[in-house]
């Protein structure tokens, strides 16, 4: 119960940063879905850090199947090609260290560890993100709004390119539990929230985010649970996901234009476990 209770501040305080980091009035525009923000004060000036585009249809929920199938798709971009070889290249380097850093930090036992491994788990990761996506639909506040939404879409995305990934490279745990090793899903969807946060709010919250979403893949090492350079693989992946999903969402609607759609279907038989993915478009 004490691990729990401390994954659950853990995430109180990182939802509590992010309300903390919006103004209290926003100019007067549509949110992407639609729904009205308040009205700017007469004659103050709006500051361009603050300026949020009018709401073209995107964000909706009826979309989200859309555009789940839209950031599928769009990960293979050359705009993620930097990041990718950046990572890879930090992933492969990192290998040659992986026996060397899980002797020197391998603690299994140790508080802090469990305490980030539990909140970047499954549970309190998507505790967490269907909390802010809600708080977001009843925002009248369209920059939190849209993150909100972009955190939906990202975290579903990269859940379903992780569990790809897994079933195909098959790595084994360093604690021999089972063959899910690479890449690090709780690292992948830390780093999933993080750069959304970035990328909707600046460095301002996107660096705690990344020192929060840092210390969640370190657990995962200090726990025996991955090695580092499932670690790097995984930050590289949510990294990706999540500014694939912003720069998409944020691009206005393509009048008759086809959309893409998404289906995600379990496969189980015998020892075979994995994600079926289909893309229309």
């Amino acid at each position: 119960m004490s691990s729990l209770s401390s994954a659950s501040r853990c995430l109180l305080l990182l939802a509590l940063a992010v309300a903390a980091a919006i103004p209290a009035a926003t100019p007067a525009i549509a949110s992407d879905d639609g729904a009205a923000s308040v009205e700017q004060s007469a004659g103050a000036p709006v500051p361009s850090s603050e300026f949020v585009p009018r709401g073209d249809g995107r964000r909706t929920i009826g979309r989200l199947p859309a555009n789940l199938g839209r950031s599928a798709i769009g990960v293979f971009h050359a705009d993620n090609l930097v990041p990718f070889l950046v990572g890879g290249a930090g992933a492969a380097a990192g290998s040659f260290a992986d026996d060397e850093v899980r002797d020197s930090v391998n603690s299994s036992g140790s508080g802090w560890g469990r305490t980030f491994e539990t909140a970047g788990g499954p549970v309190w990761g998507s505790l967490f993100t269907a909390a802010m996506f809600t708080a977001g639909r009843f925002s009248d506040r369209p920059r939190f709004r849209a993150m909100t939404y972009d955190m939906v879409d990202a975290v579903i995305v990269n859940f379903a390119y992780s569990e790809v990934i897994k079933a195909a490279v098959g790595r084994e745990r360093p604690n021999d539990e089972n063959n899910q090793s690479f890449p690090s899903g709780h690292a992948s969807n830390a780093f999933t929230i993080a750069t959304v946060v970035e990328r909707h709010y600046g460095w301002k919250l996107g660096v705690p985010a990344y020192v929060i979403a840092g210390v969640v893949g370190a657990s995962r090492i200090q726990q025996d649970k991955h090695y580092v350079s499932d670690v790097v693989a995984g930050a590289t992946l949510g990294y990706i996901v999540a500014g694939t999903v912003v720069r998409l969402n944020s691009r206005p609607l393509e009048k008759g234009a086809r959309v893409a759609s998404l289906q995600v279907s379990p496969i189980v038989g015998g020892r075979t476990r994995g994600l079926r993915l289909v893309v229309t478009f």
